[in-house]
């Protein structure tokens, strides 16, 4: 089956999908997106991710393209005609189609909307949460406003690809003052030889993480404490466990930092538990 990617209106075969040249988007990474993790057929945290993306939308200066109910339409509607039960969705917004120019096009210039979808395996994904994963530690080069989800991601295609080079799943981006800020893609965590959850606090060079969010509350369920401060990659190579979180991964347990083992180098029981209960408090939808 082809796969049914919904471009500026209308719904296309993913092969046949394009935006226009001019797209501001393509020119200057001049837009926003979402990644929404569909779980049995539902889209988990829907509406904690939109909240996000209507705050990146107002950061940018950029308006919805369609109503906020519209595009909850057009969302489920691309998950059923891709036929997907377990994958996710994503929906970018850019300030859409002009001539190139550094400054913004008129405000009447309609902003650009596309959104697929892709399956992604339950199995596969335990498998490597039963086996760890691991993540190399590299300089944060980012922009000051990456709580702002940008399509801007040049730095962290980069750190993925030297993460890949060396067989790592993940880079952990390290400030200029040592503390890890967070992952390419992931928030990063850590559990303390007292059982203390540890995540850097929002609004501190990080993006506000939506499956931290969930993370956090599926751990406080559990009677776990959850604090939020910085740590540094040596606090995590002594911790009880380390682990990341995101719409792609759920919980990930962490088992390696730069080619060193994380405590005794297998996943750790507070991961684990984490990720067998995290569908059952998020939002599904």
């Amino acid at each position: 089956m082809s796969r049914i990617a919904y471009v500026n209106g209308r719904y296309l075969r993913h092969g046949d999908a394009s935006v226009h040249v001019e797209d501001r988007g393509y020119q200057f990474a001049d837009g926003v997106y979402e990644v929404c993790e569909i779980w049995n057929g539902m889209i988990v945290d829907e509406r904690m991710h939109l909240d996000r993306l209507e705050r990146s939308l107002r950061e940018m200066a950029i308006e919805m393209p369609v109503a906020r109910d519209a595009l909850k339409i057009i969302l489920r509607e691309i998950i059923a005609r891709n036929r997907i039960g377990d994958g996710l969705v994503y929906l970018q917004i850019t300030r859409g189609v002009a001539k190139r120019d550094h400054v913004f096009p008129p405000p009447d210039t309609p902003p650009a909307l596309v959104v697929t979808a892709r399956r992604t395996s339950r199995a596969a994904s335990d498998k490597l949460a039963e086996e760890g994963v691991s993540v190399i530690t590299m300089p944060d080069n980012r922009w000051d406003r990456v709580d702002i989800k940008t399509v801007s991601l040049l730095p962290n295609a980069i750190a993925r690809q030297k993460a890949r080079e060396v067989g790592a799943k993940e880079a952990w981006f390290i400030d200029a003052d040592g503390f890890v800020t967070e992952g390419a893609a992931t928030t990063a965590w850590i559990v303390t030889k007292d059982g203390t959850l540890v995540t850097r606090p929002d609004g501190t060079g990080i993006l506000p993480g939506i499956t931290r969010r969930t993370a956090a509350v599926v751990a406080e369920r559990q009677d776990l404490t959850v604090e939020e401060r910085k740590f540094t990659a040596d606090e995590a190579l002594a911790a009880r466990e380390a682990f990341m979180t995101a719409a792609s991964t759920v919980v990930m347990p962490i088992v390696e930092i730069d080619g060193r083992p994380v405590a005794n180098g297998r996943p750790g029981s507070i991961a684990t538990a984490l990720r067998a209960a995290f569908h059952d408090v998020a939002e599904l939808s």
